[in-house]
């Protein structure tokens, strides 16, 4: 009785680690468009700062059973993307990903860590597309910094060295200043006691 129940219970397990290893894109959002689903998220997840990845976003049409992958969509679509409440985006042209009909990707080299949103533009077949997909819960990953990935050494972003470069600026402006100061000082120590000399 055990040894059954001690193989199904490894039978539920396995099949269970087995779904949830070939689901694509449980980090992703899905969304019904028309006769359209699809699913849009960062093509490398987790994501991080300062590691290439893509946007990646799949389309298929439901109508069909089962739903047939739509391809071409790399000549109509573009992607803009944007990092937190910032009105700047990043413009992308998609790209059809090999060996895998219906999927695009569109490069991008993400150097902060935060929140992300993707307004997808242009056209699925006939419909048009304007469409915004936002990281958070139930969506896609937000951008983590990769620290958690560095080792033996953690090495500082180009965003921290650069406030690290700023805050030396800013002390060597100052240590001019005084630098000047002490010379007029000094050159005022120097030249005081012939002037009262000559008084």
């Amino acid at each position: 009785m055990r040894s059954s129940l001690r193989t199904a219970a490894v039978l539920v397990l396995i099949t269970v680690a087995m779904s949830l290893a070939t689901q694509p894109g449980s980090a992703h959002e899905r969304r019904n468009l028309g006769p359209y689903q699809v699913v849009v998220g960062w093509l490398g997840e987790p994501a991080f700062a300062g590691v290439m990845n893509a946007v990646d976003f799949r389309v298929t049409d439901s109508r069909s059973t089962p739903a047939k992958p739509v391809e071409g969509l790399e000549k109509t679509l573009t992607v803009e993307v944007f990092q937190g409440g910032s009105t700047t985006a990043f413009s992308a042209p998609f790209r059809a990903r090999f060996g895998s009909p219906g999927a695009y990707a569109a490069d991008i080299l993400p150097t902060r860590t935060g929140d992300y949103r993707f307004v997808v533009k242009g056209k699925i077949e006939t419909l048009d597309v304007n469409e915004t997909f936002e990281s958070g819960p139930g969506r896609f990953d937000e951008i983590r910094p990769a620290t958690a990935l560095q080792y033996p050494d953690k090495v500082p972003s180009g965003a921290e060295l650069g406030r690290t470069l700023d805050d030396l600026r800013s002390t060597g402006e100052q240590v001019r200043i005084i630098a000047i100061l002490a010379l007029v000082l000094a050159a005022a120590a120097v030249l005081l006691p012939f002037i009262r000399r000559r008084t």
